[in-house]
């Protein structure tokens, strides 16, 4: 039976690795390079040819390798996104995944934008630009189907141990979980069996991306637990000064949230992920 449950888990840590660039990359970024030289990254783009998108590849739906392609691209609703950027532009998409620090890729000019689920903190913004944010989620608590009536509020908490993935947003809103113990581990996949082996009560994650171990784990639940200042955006990050690229951007973000298409995103690249694990 346990081994059971690791396959199940451990076959979704496949593509479900926390990518550095999603909910809280703690990498410190790269100062900003002169915003003169900067602000012609779209003409570059133009005469290129191409668009260089920088991604991390575990945080599907938003990015995550697939496997299945020889040449393990990378797919995703955030390759989607940069897909229209690049239609937008007339240009090609090119994938670059070869940076650990992805942020800081983006202002040593090493890619022209980055996506893959990034949150536009206040910090971050110093050194880059960011488009408009798109995609909010709230953060959620998954806990287990028996846990389900004993945790429904906040003051629910005082007392349990609360996981959740080191140096992320949804760390940092369990650690500001009153009378709970905060626990950090190294990934999702191993808060999920801590979770389900009962070493902790509850796991923070960001809702669309719980929505997949829900699919998993069908003894998993989300609490109807609330967290204060909890939404999650995602944005595009390029290089300060070049709000031609930016107002563009914001345009196909725009035109993506009116037609449905960051929802049908969503639901498409979350079974793919779940079908792939398997």
């Amino acid at each position: 039976m346990k081994h059971a449950v690791r396959s199940a888990i451990l076959g979704l840590a496949a593509v479900c690795a926390l990518a550095i660039s999603g909910c809280g990359d703690s990498s410190r970024t790269a100062a900003p390079q002169n915003a003169q030289a900067q602000g012609n990254l779209i003409q570059k783009i133009k005469e290129k040819g191409k668009i260089v998108v920088g991604t991390s590849s575990g945080y599907p739906p938003y990015v995550f390798v697939d496997a299945a392609s020889g040449e393990k691209k990378v797919i995703g609703l955030d390759i989607e996104l940069a897909q229209q950027i690049a239609n937008k532009l007339g240009v090609k998409l090119v994938q670059d995944m070869g940076f650990s620090a992805l942020l800081s890729s983006v202002t040593a000019n090493k890619v022209d934008i980055a996506v893959g689920g990034i949150f536009p903190t206040a910090e971050r913004e110093k050194a880059m630009a960011f488009s408009k944010s798109y995609l909010p989620t709230e953060q959620k608590l998954l806990i287990r189907k028996d846990d389900a009536a004993k945790y429904k509020t906040a003051a629910d908490l005082k007392g349990a141990v609360i996981g959740a993935e080191k140096s992320t947003t949804q760390e940092a809103a369990a650690q500001k979980v009153d009378g709970a113990k905060s626990v950090g581990l190294t990934s999702v996949p191993d808060a999920v069996l801590e979770l389900k082996h009962g070493k902790l009560n509850g796991i923070v994650l960001e809702g669309i991306v719980a929505r997949q171990y829900l699919i998993f784990n069908p003894d998993l639940v989300l609490a109807d637990v609330t967290f204060p200042d909890a939404k999650k955006l995602s944005a595009v990050a390029l290089q300060k000064g070049n709000d031609d690229l930016v107002k563009l951007i914001n345009d196909v973000i725009d035109e993506n949230t009116k037609n449905g298409n960051f929802e049908k995103w969503v639901d498409e690249y979350s079974k793919v992920a779940v079908e792939k694990a398997k």
